[in-house]
């Protein structure tokens, strides 16, 4: 039977094969082609962006969508953008990662005991994917999710919070996501489910520049994540 890495690797394929939502992909093409100055002499990856980190991971991070300049110049989940550098180095002072730097796919980077996925793929038009993309790429996450049968989720801002929430919700494992409101710091255990959701402010720009976001304030989440994880 395969393991957790050649299910993945398989999934993988998959997702980066997708176009089951014309609006994605011809604007995640379209970026590719066009390119921002500063990145004119890459080749963009302008597909979908498939999960990353440790096959046997206890911890999944569920995020929003990649980033037009960022992910889906790279081909990496928060890699070559702004969010990226505040969750990595995040990630790296909590110990799950071995570095900070999250530069391209060939860099180093390794995550230990975590793994990075998403609600949406591809890049969406001002990074808002709409509800039947989010609902076109669920069956994806649902996969993550069989596959790594993660101890705990973390949610990368309320829109991977509400996703996550609606695959529990589809699957009869929780009656209502009203029952778990979104806030930075939010804990619930979902017995049904055999994992402890957290909630954390997205570590976009909008939110890390403006000071609703702290190094300090993930690291506090990330450290009850990992005290929870060595029980």
């Amino acid at each position: 039977m395969p393991d957790a890495a050649e299910l993945l690797r398989i999934l993988d394929e998959e997702i980066v094969s997708c176009r089951k939502c014309p609006r994605l992909v011809a604007y995640r093409e379209q970026v590719a082609r066009e390119k921002r100055r500063a990145y004119r002499d890459w080749i963009y990856w302008g597909k979908p962006v498939p999960g990353f980190g440790d096959p046997k991971a206890q911890l999944l991070l569920v995020g929003l969508a990649p980033g037009a300049h960022g992910s889906n110049r790279t081909g990496r989940p928060f890699t070559g953008d702004a969010s990226g550098v505040f969750l990595y180095k995040a990630l790296y002072d909590a110990g799950f990662a071995n570095q900070q730097v999250a530069l391209q796919r060939d860099d180093g980077l390794q995550l230990r005991n975590a793994y990075i996925t998403a609600a949406a793929r591809c890049a969406p038009p001002d990074n808002k994917p709409l509800p039947a993309e989010l609902l076109n790429c669920r069956p994806y996450l649902e996969r993550d999710l069989e596959i790594l049968k993660p101890r705990a989720v973390l949610a990368l801002g309320k829109i991977g919070w509400d996703v996550y929430l609606s695959i529990l919700k589809h699957q009869g494992l929780i009656t209502s996501r009203a029952a778990y409101p979104f806030a930075h710091g939010a804990e619930a255990d979902i017995p049904a489910a055999g994992t402890r959701l957290f909630g954390v402010y997205h570590p976009s720009q909008q939110n890390t520049q403006t000071g609703k976001v702290t190094p300090a304030m993930y690291a506090k989440v990330l450290r009850r994540i990992r005290r929870f994880l060595e029980k």
